[in-house]
């Protein structure tokens, strides 16, 4: 097996790489901004093996509501994917008056297809929304289910800090080749969504 050089001789010189060795890293696939937008969706494919959606300045029109996603099979004519799901918070508020962590049964789901809740509970005040991440791993398999990690922070009604975790899999092994991102009720009145294929 040859080993590989960089073509010079310091880090801080290094300008390529050889060309056998990957860059990796995430590249931007679709960026969509939504304007009091019923839902937002995505069309995935076998290009890469993982994908992962940023969450920017997502704001609701409707006040103390969820921020969800689901999942298809065909191409979004339906979205009704059976998911397992497994869900905590971090909660520290404003004044002081009130910090947990703790598990949250009424965000998670037991081979359910309803739509999955990546923050419960959003503000709707002018300067709130909801931030964060979701990456789901080997969509295109047709072998394995669909494992997904979602990592969320948002300001609350009760003037606080909102630390959302969810783990969970599509259990279909099946391809997903969409995902829609959607509010409780209302629309996403603002925001960025950004999708990237890990290379």
């Amino acid at each position: 097996m040859a080993i590989n050089f960089a073509n010079n001789s310091s880090l801080a010189n290094i300008t390529s790489l050889p060309t056998s060795i990957s860059g990796g890293g995430l590249t931007l696939v679709s960026s969509q901004t939504a304007s009091a937008s019923a839902s937002l969706e995505f069309s995935m494919d076998s290009t890469y093996d993982s994908y992962v959606f940023k969450f920017i300045n997502i704001h609701p029109s409707d006040y103390s509501i969820n921020f969800r996603f689901n999942l298809s099979t065909d191409g979004g004519s339906t979205y009704a994917v059976t998911k397992t799901t497994t869900v905590f918070r971090a909660v520290h508020f404003e004044n002081d008056s009130n910090a947990f962590l703790s598990y949250d049964g009424g965000q998670d789901l037991a081979q359910s297809t309803s739509d999955q809740g990546i923050g419960g509970g959003l503000d709707n005040s002018a300067d709130a929304n909801l931030n964060g991440t979701l990456e789901i791993y080997n969509p295109s398999s047709s072998v394995f289910v669909k494992h997904f990690i979602a990592r969320t922070n948002f300001s609350a009604p009760e003037g606080g800090c909102y630390g959302f975790f969810v783990a969970g899999y599509g259990n279909t092994s099946s391809p997903i080749n969409s995902i829609k991102f959607l509010m409780q009720t209302g629309t996403i009145d603002d925001g960025i969504i950004k999708m990237y294929g890990v290379a």
